[in-house]
This record gives C-alpha cells, sequence and structure tokens, in this order.
C-alpha cells in the first residue's frame, strides 16, 4: 500500500517551494499529486523519492 504525503512533507524531502512542486508538476517533470477529497491533495512517498533519487543522479 503506498505511503502518501502532504506538501508540507513535500517541501522537506525536495527543498523546493510550494510554488515550484506545482510548476514542475505542471511542466511534468514531478510525480502527480493524488486527490484525497474535495480540498485535499498528496503525493505517493516513493514516487517523490525516486525523483529526488533522480535528480541527485543528474547533477
Amino acid at each position: 500500500m503506498p505511503v502518501i504525503i502532504r506538501i508540507d512533507s513535500v517541501i522537506g524531502v525536495t527543498g523546493l517551494s510550494k510554488s515550484s512542486i506545482y510548476a514542475f508538476e505542471r511542466a511534468g517533470t514531478f510525480p502527480k499529486r493524488i486527490k484525497l477529497g474535495a480540498r485535499a491533495v498528496g503525493w505517493d512517498a516513493d514516487e517523490v523519492a525516486e525523483w529526488v533519487k533522480a535528480r541527485k543522479a543528474s547533477v
């Protein structure tokens, strides 16, 4: 079962600002958010971790 993390955790893991996360997502270079409810979204923790790992490898 995937672990879903909210925006504050995504910010903590990536070091990015909220607006940067949404901009990367719109550009298709960041994992898509998952709608949790009417006003709540989250991200798959494994997908975010893989994104960070890939960014580290490309530097």
